[in-house]
């Protein structure tokens, strides 16, 4: 039996991810550190309760047939910068471990094994808020200088993703590379309207809708006038199961931006008014964590994702606030 492995899965995209990849007939292997709930447990062939580091938990996945793994599983942004050793080992080693499991279960199998790797717009580094602004949507190759522990894991990551499918001991005899199918998005800021933030430095936006949706005042920890790109969760699921799907030889890169709307804050706050009437909302910027957002992309170019695989958002920011977010998140703090 052909399973998916996806580690993270009780986060805000493995929630999603598990749901819709069970309702398409895939069989889950999933893992969290934190226990699932019974619904989402009920969709997965297998449940591991526990950190990705666990070697006794690596071992068992790799006796599995895996024919993809989501890696979803990662400290975020915030929290690597209060832990940045503890970053290192979740972000960087945990990712190794499961390419080494990739590329041994893709040897026996002696076919690729599809993984799919969610990346970030903290791997951009802008140097000043001047350029930021000048600079408006970046492409891939672009300010490749990230300021925090987060953008740095996830852009060692995506090398190591690269060497391990294309030279994996290319000195070696015996051939090891070609048996894993590395594929990553650069996601922006990610909206769920079942999940809450997690700490993320993008989750302003989350946190602000959140709480008013609630009836509680939120301390904005940026400007108003602060920029970046966002998405619909719905529409970071699609990307990262189209890219799956998608022609290996119609893609022509490993790492691929894929891009929504990209509001200010104030425009997030004018459409929580807008959805929740009497929201409270303070701009208090937190000195540190807006110098890592105002390091960030104000949007990016996703013109290769278009080309390569049609990709498309389907939410705007209207539709997103008005048609998904608002209905279920209501429902949620009935």
């Amino acid at each position: 039996m052909s399973v998916i492995v996806i580690t993270g899965a009780n986060g805000e995209i493995g929630h999603s991810l598990v749901e819709y990849l069970a309702e398409r007939g895939e069989k889950i292997v999933a893992l969290d550190l934190k226990p699932m709930s019974d619904e989402l447990s009920a969709k997965c062939e297998k449940v591991f309760i526990g950190d990705i580091l666990d070697t006794s938990i690596l071992e068992e996945l790799e006796s599995y047939d895996i024919k993809g793994i989501y890696h979803l599983a990662a400290l975020l942004s915030t929290t690597a910068e209060k832990f940045p050793d503890l970053a290192q080992k979740v972000n960087v080693e945990g990712t190794h471990q499961l390419l080494h499991i990739a590329q041994k279960v893709g040897k026996r199998r002696n076919v690729p094994v599809k993984f799919l790797f969610p990346s970030t717009i903290a791997v951009y580094g802008i140097p000043t808020l001047e350029q930021k602004m000048q600079a408006a949507a970046i492409h891939e190759d672009q300010f490749l200088t990230p300021m925090t522990m987060y953008g740095v894991n996830k852009l060692y990551c995506e090398h190591l993703g690269r060497y391990f499918a294309d030279r994996y001991k290319q000195l070696s005899h015996d051939k090891e590379s070609g048996f894993i199918d590395f594929r990553a998005v650069r996601f922006p800021g990610l909206i769920s309207a079942f999940t809450v933030p997690s700490g993320g430095t993008s989750d302003y936006g989350p946190e602000m809708i959140h709480c008013a949706a609630q009836n509680k005042h939120y301390n904005c920890f940026v400007r108003p006038d602060t920029q970046i790109p966002f998405m619909a969760m719905p529409d970071g699921v699609r990307a990262l199961v189209e890219l799956a799907h998608a022609p290996l030889q119609k893609l022509t890169r490993k790492v691929y931006n894929i891009g929504a709307f990209a509001p200010t804050a104030e425009e997030f706050y004018h459409l929580v008014q807008k959805a929740f009437p009497g929201a409270s909302v303070a701009f208090e910027p937190d000195v540190r964590r807006q110098g890592i957002v105002d390091s960030w992309c104000a949007d990016v170019v996703d013109t290769a994702a278009q080309n390569d695989w049609g990709w498309k958002a389907e939410y705007d920011f209207e539709r997103t606030f008005f048609e998904y977010v608002v209905p279920n998140i209501k429902q949620r703090y009935a």
